[in-house]
């Protein structure tokens, strides 16, 4: 049977808004909001932000020094053009971006390498103020080893001698003395040919390295005998510094714009200055951050970092936020394995532990046999350390501004379950209140801060001396 031609009209019609609306499609398709460029020693991070998810077609590395992607869409090559322009002189990872049509609706995405990488490419749903995200994280094929970060700061900081450093460090040469010759040194600059021959011995690093395993108990710490006392020589404390959020994730938000993750590592900054010039019984003092910059760094590293270079005690630091303008003060939090001391504390947990989502984690890469292991091994000793070190912040950050909370408030924080160091997350102030958001934009309350957490400290340290360590290279 024949359509009748009004029939047949209405049809074509369909037809040819439904090739109208499939073209349209096809021809638009997500819009680039924004590109983003993140250096960092770890790992250097590409975002591409979009308001639908981008279709990566390819990626490849033919050439060890050069990564080639190939992303479907459309105006991509105009919209991706100011990833050059981010691009900085000092990126480790990274010498060059150039992107180029590689067909129709199709943009090439070149990345001249300074070295050889593991490239990780995954894609993230939206999340928070982000809309869809095509991240590509390029990973050196041999990761920087954050104990051999260490060493390498310390003895440019220092004038320490190869020894008398690796002594402090509590790093074990016996390895490169000759047999029989009472502990001589093998070389004039031992500690220098240990880190050469690791280099040497260690095979490619992944990008999402296993968390090292808890020290041994005769090396855990020790509340009997006074640092170095198991040797008769000086030891360092190492404190490990840990700026909340960065990178990709930028924490709170103030009402007049103030970023959290900046804020918290100018104060970082200046308590690590502190440190590194501050001894106790004789013993110096040195901090290790886990962030320097502005990156992202998922919660579980910042922990595997700590443990790495074997951290005396772990403090990461945080500004508060609520729903409301109201809510102001420091806080102070450990770990808790039994549920949270009170419904503030576990709504601030819920919102730190969400950290990795914003920031953008491949979680492909995470293997959650050992994730859930490393969360599950925090130990009743601890929780109490912690809660003695958090006690002598409290008292002393309450010195110079309001508290939140007279007493150190518990709940299960992911950042603190490290199980041989003492853990605490510090709330600064409410960047959601506009007088206090002001306080942390302020150098004065910064530094007034910094010298109050380096009390708490000192305080702590003096009361419950660490044992020595073992650092092994």
């Amino acid at each position: 049977m024949t359509a009748p031609p009004s029939a047949r009209r209405h049809l074509l019609r369909a037809g040819l808004l439904i090739l109208l609306i499939g073209r349209q499609h096809i021809a638009w398709g997500a819009t680039v909001i924004a590109v983003r460029l993140w250096p960092a020693p770890d790992y250097t991070r590409v975002t591409i932000e979009s308001d639908g998810a981008l279709r990566l077609r390819s990626t490849r590395t033919d050439n060890p020094r050069q990564l080639v992607a190939d992303i479907e869409g459309v105006d991509l090559v105009e919209s991706l053009q100011s990833l050059a322009s981010q691009l900085r002189t000092d990126d480790p990872n990274l010498a060059a971006v150039r992107v180029t049509p590689a067909g129709p609706g199709v943009a090439r995405l070149t990345l001249d390498l300074k070295q050889p990488v593991r490239p990780q490419v995954f894609q993230l749903t939206p999340v928070a103020a982000y809309q869809h995200r095509l991240v590509l994280d390029l990973y050196p094929q041999h990761a920087v080893d954050p104990l051999d970060q260490l060493v390498a700061q310390y003895m440019r900081d220092t004038d320490a001698s190869s020894e008398r450093a690796a002594r402090l460090l509590g790093l074990d040469l016996s390895a490169l003395r000759e047999p029989g010759t009472a502990g001589a040194p093998a070389a004039e600059d031992p500690l220098g040919q240990l880190i050469a021959e690791r280099e040497r011995q260690q095979p490619p690093a992944t990008a999402a390295a296993a968390p090292s395993a808890p020290p041994p108990a005769s090396t855990r710490r020790g509340k009997t005998a006074p640092p170095g006392s198991s040797s008769g020589t000086e030891r360092l404390i190492l404190v490990a510094l840990d700026p909340g959020h960065g990178g990709e994730d930028p924490g709170a938000i103030g009402p007049g714009g103030t970023r959290e993750k900046d804020v918290v590592l100018q104060i970082a900054l200046k308590l690590r200055d502190r440190i590194n010039s501050t001894r106790i019984n004789g013993n110096p003092m040195r901090a290790y951050l886990t962030r320097d910059g502005d990156f992202f760094v998922p919660l579980n590293v910042r922990v595997q970092k700590a443990q790495r270079v074997r951290a005396d005690l772990f403090i990461s630091i945080h500004a508060d936020a609520f729903m409301t303008a109201r809510p102001q003060g420091a806080s102070v939090y450990a770990l808790s394995t039994k549920g949270a001391s009170s419904a503030a504390a576990r709504w601030i947990a819920d919102k730190e532990n969400a950290a990795d989502l914003v920031g953008g984690l491949n979680v492909r890469s995470k293997d959650a046999t050992v994730q859930r292991a490393l969360l599950d091994m925090s130990t009743t000793a601890q929780i109490k350390d912690s809660l003695k070190v958090g006690t002598a912040m409290l008292g002393e950050v309450g010195r110079v501004g309001k508290l939140h909370k007279p007493q150190v408030e518990q709940a299960g924080f992911a950042v603190l379950k490290a199980p041989d160091i003492p853990s605490v997350l510090v709330e600064t102030a409410f960047i959601s209140n506009p007088d206090e958001e002001t306080r942390l934009r302020s150098a004065a309350y910064q530094n007034d801060l910094a010298d109050a957490l380096l009390r708490g400290v000192v305080r702590y340290f003096q009361q419950n001396p660490p044992l020595a360590r073992t650092r092994t290279l």
